[in-house]
């Protein structure tokens, strides 16, 4: 007589965010995980370091949050959001007592909660795990945040090759790292089958516009004060010479940033500087953008995956995948280093066009996917190893 199958309990896991780009990139591994009810019984913490633009990201996706720690206060420094967010998710963790925590990237919400996590003796996994510049003060704090949290985690879902093989130089095991791809991918391809329109919405002009558009995102503490004010500068000139040419620049809510940009850029004609949309319509935007200058890590990801050419207004990108690829150029933060060269991609078809043809080298869209197989693999519901992302 064969014995009774045993049905084996859900694992239960916390998954934890607290600012908009870790919602964008989790989100795709919640409702992956949330899709397997009997492998996984899901939670989704967060800490709102972000308040408004995390509960902004979290709605376009439907999500809820089961624990909300709420700890944003006006112009909190980074020593406040440490402890605030260790102390609140070690409390949350002992009530809950989930055996895997999820964390992505590089915020302090991601340290901090990997902390808790090991001082509670739960499992950690680490989304986007192995990215590196080598240099502990750029990006600042992210580099030395994506470190430690690489120490604490038991688990490394990198996006690349060349991320796995940080971790693999780093004596992190091999059998402990999984190649998935990138969840912004995944996010990505979540929007775009919505066919987000800015019909309707206070970007609606841009559905009129005849002009070409340039997408201006700037925000890192690293480009804070003397660097800022040369990409502004860079900024101006741009829109100076090209009377064809838009700039739309979404400021991020940062005091420091936002005082700043609308010093600076505010009344400039054709420089529209407007709140953070969400998602959707930012998703529609970039779409609608002819050219991308950025410092943010997302969006080197993003923009290649719409064919969008993205210079890079950082002195490192952990990142070298895209300016492999040949679809992002990193260029520092000299005025004229910008000028020129956002001059050669608004002025030559050819280099245009070689940069937007580009294969995106960050991932396929199967990243949640392949995040699920895996962690079903490593607790034992699954026999191999899932698949791993090949550009």
């Amino acid at each position: 007589m064969l014995g009774a199958v045993v049905a084996l309990k859900p694992i239960s896991v916390a998954i934890v965010c607290g600012t908009r780009p870790e919602a964008i990139k989790l989100a795709p591994v919640y409702l992956e995980l949330k899709q397997r009810p009997a492998d996984f019984a899901v939670n989704m913490l967060v800490t709102a370091q972000h308040r408004d633009m995390l509960d902004q990201m979290l709605a376009v996706f439907g999500i809820e949050p089961d624990v909300d720690l709420d700890i944003m206060q006006p112009r909190q420094n980074l020593a406040e959001i440490t402890t605030r967010v260790l102390t609140g998710m070690q409390d949350a963790l002992q009530q809950l007592r989930p055996e895997l925590v999820i964390v992505q990237g590089d915020t302090t919400t991601t340290f901090a909660t990997g902390l808790a996590a090991y001082y509670e003796r739960i499992k950690l996994a680490h989304v986007e795990a192995g990215l590196r510049t080598q240099d502990k003060f750029s990006p600042f704090p992210e580099e030395i945040n994506r470190r430690l949290t690489g120490v604490l985690a038991d688990y490394h879902f990198a996006a690349t090759a060349p991320a796995q093989a940080n971790l693999l130089a780093e004596g992190v095991p091999a059998e402990t790292i999984f190649i998935t791809g990138n969840p912004v991918v995944d996010a990505l391809s979540y929007i775009r089958d919505q066919r987000p329109s800015l019909t309707g919405t206070e970007f609606e002009w841009l559905e009129q516009l005849t002009n070409r558009l340039l997408l201006v995102t700037a925000h890192r503490r690293e480009n804070w004060g003397v660097p800022f004010t040369r990409i502004c500068t860079a900024l101006r000139q741009i829109v100076a010479q090209h009377p064809d040419l838009t700039i739309i620049y979404p400021v991020h809510p940062n005091p420091a940033v936002k005082q700043a940009a609308y010093e600076l850029l505010d009344g400039v004609d054709r420089i529209i500087l407007c709140e953070p949309p969400d998602y959707l319509n930012f998703i529609a935007i970039m779409t609608r953008a002819d050219l991308i200058i950025t410092d943010s890590g997302g969006i080197q990801e993003e923009a290649p995956a719409l064919g969008i050419p993205v210079l890079v207004i950082r002195e490192k990108t952990e990142r070298p995948e895209g300016i492999t690829a040949g679809v992002a150029r990193l260029i520092g933060t000299e005025t004229d280093t910008i000028v020129a060269e956002a001059n050669r991609l608004l002025t030559s078809p050819a280099a245009y066009a070689e940069m937007a043809s580009g294969t995106c080298p960050y991932g396929d869209g199967q990243a949640a996917r392949r995040i699920a197989d895996a962690l079903a693999y490593v607790w034992g519901r699954r026999q191999t190893r899932p698949d791993e992302f090949k550009p």
